[in-house]
């Protein structure tokens, strides 16, 4: 097959690799180029930010006007002052500037009181609860992301559909479909794990692969087949990704921060404005879990998130691509009204989440956590996390959501 050199940049190769292996392109990539443009960027976007350990909502939107928010925290609550007013009744934690100042330019949405009927305070079983998007899920269950990438992702795409952009494992939001979705820290293990020598043409590596998995096989090999083909994929896609993240200029408006979180989500913003066909990308941010000395280490995660999401919008609004996109902050669960002895507080149930973007209906969406009506001393959730799937797979992703969720449930005026 003849490679135009457009073709040829789209795969991260030069046209001389290609006529060095008698222009042959492995079958899985010479079906997905022909429709392959110089940007295959989708019309909506989405960026999913998991805060890792139960992040404390009632310290993230703080209800300064209720007294019995003060007095079941004497140490830990929130003064007026030291909150950025949303309304009479709550406020942004001072930490969350940044989200305060989206919110002024209509870019940042906030749902209060999201959980989920019947509540487990384990990070394991909630968090796998809020990646399947089913109740009584497992750590094995199929993520919710990844049953909608299986209803609306062709065969043959060259792109991977979904990117997880952080050190750790892969979301399990994303896992248990027919798409092995890579992560961008283990670009380079993908290559080692094919067998690539360093300085190895990447065409010759992927045609003799692309020959082996073309040779008949029996049933017991279908499972290695399917990573295998996945990873050629990855592989392709990874030669392309580390020069596309060094490709775009940052100019002094895009700044970010020299945090975790604000380097995993410039990453994003590149292969987003790069032109990738990628729809969803999952990161997180750990260390929420805050039993001890809770007050300076969840002001320093607040203004972390806060700070990062805020140049995150702005990397993209100096591109004209911020339209594009719709970010999700969720975390498996909030925590107890009543601090703790250690000056901590311990595992709740529902919390806040937030939308952020240009499409959003900016403000507060649900009723304030009632501290008066409290279930084994946890806020009672008013909202099920899954309507807020539902509104994500419906309004923005454009897709049945009970397609996906296996029930219906009404979405929220919020998009």
């Amino acid at each position: 097959m003849a490679l135009s050199r457009r073709e040829c940049l789209r795969l991260g190769i030069g046209s001389a690799s290609v006529m060095a292996c008698g222009n042959r392109l492995p079958g899985f990539l010479a079906q997905a180029a022909p429709a392959v443009t110089e940007s295959s960027r989708p019309e909506r976007i989405l960026v999913v930010v998991e805060l890792e350990g139960g992040n404390d909502g009632l310290n993230t939107i703080v209800p300064y006007a209720d007294d019995v928010y003060h007095r079941s925290r004497p140490t830990l609550g929130i003064a007026q002052e030291d909150t950025l007013r949303i309304d009479d009744h709550v406020g942004y934690h001072s930490a969350l500037r940044g989200l305060a100042e989206l919110q002024q330019r209509d870019q940042c949405a906030i749902v209060q009181s999201v959980g989920y009927p019947n509540p487990t305070r384990s990070h394991f079983r909630s968090m796998a609860t809020w990646h399947a998007g089913q109740l009584g899920a497992t750590l094995s269950s199929q993520g919710w992301l990844s049953r909608y990438l299986d209803a609306t992702v062709p065969v043959g795409v060259l792109d991977s559909p979904a990117m997880h952009v952080d050190s750790g494992k892969l979301s399990q939001a994303l896992c248990g479909g027919r798409l092995l979705i890579p992560t961008m820290e283990n670009i380079k293990k993908t290559e080692r794990r094919l067998g690539a020598p360093a300085g190895a043409n990447p065409i010759e590596h992927l045609s003799r692969l692309d020959g082996i998995l073309a040779e008949p096989r029996g049933a017991a090999d279908s499972d290695l087949r399917f990573i295998q083909q996945s990873s050629l994929m990855s592989y392709a896609s990874s030669r392309r990704l580390r020069d596309l993240i060094k490709s775009v200029p940052e100019s002094e408006a895009t700044r970010y921060p020299a945090t975790g979180l604000a380097e995993r989500l410039k990453a994003i913003g590149h292969l987003v404005k790069a032109g990738l066909s990628t729809q969803v990308y999952t990161t997180r941010l750990g260390g929420f879990d805050t039993h001890v000395d809770q007050f300076f280490a969840h002001v320093a995660l607040l203004r972390e998130l806060g700070d990062a999401l805020r140049a995150f919008m702005n990397d993209l609004e100096s591109s004209q691509l911020a339209q594009h996109v719709l970010v999700l902050v969720f975390s498996e669960f909030g925590r107890r009204l009543r601090e703790n002895a250690s000056e901590g507080t311990d595992h709740g149930t529902a919390g806040p989440v937030f939308l952020i973007g240009p499409a959003v209906q900016a403000g507060l969406h649900g009723p304030y956590p009632n501290l008066t009506d409290l279930n084994d001393q946890d806020p009672k959730h008013a909202i099920d996390f899954r309507r807020i799937y539902a509104t994500l797979l419906e309004k923005w992703l454009g897709t049945d959501a009970a397609q996906v969720l296996g029930s219906h449930f009404p979405t929220l005026d919020v998009l």
